[in-house]
């Protein structure tokens, strides 16, 4: 059963289940909510922070990244706190090149730069998205 809230999703990574994994099943269940309302409860709870800065910085971009590109009209904020931010960058690869490092920095959406996280430019699409696109 996939998680439907990301508070939710953050507590099952915790817990022991595969970060990657759990985390997608959040945002199939979240593209799947079916209205802007709906979604917005996806993310309103704040998902437990532990002992990875690396975890809760990553799910205070995703929410604020969800939120902005479903046009939710608010974002939480709690995706404002000081353990949602890493003091050193991460690159969200493995073992980055120099020249992948430089794309990362320049590709990644503000909702994850300004948190130190370096991703692709659309990291959060999956097939079933209606941003796929």
């Amino acid at each position: 059963m996939r998680p439907n809230t990301l508070a939710e999703a953050v507590e099952r990574v915790q817990l022991g289940a595969a970060r990657d994994a759990t985390l997608a099943e959040f945002i199939d269940a979240f593209d799947l909510a079916p209205t802007p309302a709906a979604r917005y409860a996806c993310l309103a709870d704040e998902p437990a922070t532990g002992d990875d800065p690396k975890l809760d910085a990553l799910v205070g971009a995703m929410a604020e990244y969800l939120a902005k590109q479903h046009r939710l009209g608010r974002v939480p904020k709690w995706v404002s706190g000081p353990r949602r931010r890493l003091a050193q960058p991460w690159f969200a690869t493995t073992e980055p090149t120099d020249a992948m490092r430089e794309y990362l920095t320049f590709a990644s959406p503000a909702e994850f730069a300004s948190r130190n996280i370096f991703t692709e430019e659309r990291p959060l699409r999956r097939a079933r998205s209606p941003l796929a696109r």
